[in-house]
C-alpha cells in the first residue's frame, strides 16, 4: 500500500492542478471522522438511506426475486449502520444468506462483526479486508447468487467515465440475475447540500486535513496543518460538489521518506474530492451505459436520495 500510496501522493501533488485521490481519506482516524460526519443532523444522507433500508426492507428483498440462498457482498462496508436493519429482517424472517462485508478497515470490520454477532446471533459473516475485486472474483465464483451493495453515495466520488468503468468492473465480476443496490445521491435544493458538505462544525475540513496528516505519517512529511483551509462549492446544473484543500501561503513541504519536496502557492488549491449529485434520468442513463438493466429506484419520502436496484441481465 505504500509504494502504490506514495506514487499517488506524489502525482498528485506535482500536477499542474494538485489533487489528492480521496480514497485515501479512510485510514483509520479517517473512517472515524468519517462517522462524525455521517453523524451530523445537516448530512442528510445518512437518515435518508436509513429510511429506505429501514423502511423498505421487504420491497427490497422482494425485488432481488432470489428462490435460493443467496450472498450480500457489501462493498465499503464502514460501521454496517444502514444495512443492519436489512439484516436484521432476513434474520428476523429466516431468510437464508451470507453476508460478506468488505472494507479497507481492519479496525473498522473488526468493530461490525463483533457488533453484529452480538446483535444478531446466527447470522452468516465471512468479514474481508481488501480490495473488492479480488474479493469479488472469489466470489463470482459461489454457486448462490448475490446482492451486491454499493452504499453512501459512493459512486458520486467518480467523474462519470471512471463512474462507468467502475461499474462496467462491478458488471463483469458479477454472475447473470445477481443485483446491485447502489445508493445515489439526488439533485436537491443547492442550499440543504450546502450545509451539508460545508457544515459549521468543521468536521468535514478536519476530515480534509487528516489526508495531510496521515501523509506526514507514511511518507515522513512536514505539513503545517494550520496553514491549510478548506473550501468546497456545489454547481447545482452539473450536480458535482468539488472540495478542495488550500495553502494559505507560499510554503515548501518535504516528503522525506521519497526524497521529494513539493511548493506551494499562496491560495493554491488542492482538489481532494468529487461528490455528484444524479436526477433520475441520469440514474437510468448511468445504468445502460454500465451494461446493467435498472429494476427500481427506492426512494425516501423527501426524494434526497435513492437505493437504486440493477440487475445484470
Amino acid at each position: 500500500m505504500t509504494n502504490a500510496f506514495a506514487k499517488d501522493i506524489l502525482t498528485g501533488l506535482r500536477a499542474e492542478q494538485k489533487h489528492l485521490p480521496s480514497k485515501y481519506f479512510y485510514d483509520d482516524n479517517g473512517s472515524r471522522i468519517f462517522q462524525e460526519i455521517m453523524n451530523m443532523p445537516e448530512y442528510y444522507l445518512t437518515d435518508a438511506e436509513f429510511e429506505i433500508l429501514s423502511l423498505q426492507c421487504k420491497s427490497i428483498i422482494d425485488a432481488l426475486q432470489f428462490s435460493t440462498p443467496f450472498n450480500i457482498v457489501e462493498l465499503g462496508a464502514g460501521d454496517g449502520l444502514k444495512t443492519f436493519k436489512l439484516l436484521e429482517y432476513l434474520v428476523k424472517h429466516n431468510i437464508e444468506f451470507n453476508y460478506v462485508p468488505i472494507d479497507i478497515s481492519q479496525e473498522a470490520m473488526d468493530m461490525l462483526s463483533k457488533r453484529l454477532k452480538e446483535r444478531l446471533p446466527g447470522i452468516h459473516i465471512s468479514p474481508q479486508v481488501g480490495d473488492y475485486f479480488e474479493i469479488l472474483k472469489k466470489n463470482k465464483e459461489n454457486d448462490y447468487p448475490s446482492l451486491l451493495l454499493f452504499l453512501g453515495s459512493n459512486i458520486g466520488n467518480y467523474l462519470d467515465d471512471k463512474a462507468i468503468e467502475l461499474l462496467q468492473l462491478f458488471n463483469n465480476n458479477m454472475k447473470k440475475g445477481d443485483k446491485l443496490l447502489i445508493g445515489i445521491d439526488l439533485k436537491k435544493n443547492p442550499i440543504v447540500i450546502r450545509d451539508a458538505y460545508d457544515d459549521k462544525h468543521g468536521i468535514t475540513k478536519r476530515f480534509n486535513l487528516n489526508l495531510l496528516l496521515r501523509i506526514n505519517r507514511e511518507l515522513n512529511a512536514d505539513f503545517r496543518i494550520d496553514d491549510f483551509d478548506f473550501y468546497c462549492h456545489y454547481n447545482p446544473i452539473t450536480g458535482e460538489v468539488k472540495s478542495y484543500i488550500i495553502s494559505l501561503r507560499d510554503q515548501s513541504v518535504e516528503l522525506k521518506a521519497i526524497n521529494e519536496t513539493i511548493n506551494f502557492e499562496y491560495n493554491e488549491l488542492i482538489w481532494t474530492e468529487l461528490s455528484k449529485k444524479y436526477g433520475l434520468q441520469e440514474i437510468q442513463e448511468l445504468a445502460e451505459n454500465s451494461n446493467f438493466k435498472l429494476k427500481t429506484n427506492f426512494l425516501d419520502c423527501k426524494h434526497f436520495f435513492s437505493d437504486s436496484l440493477w440487475e445484470k441481465p
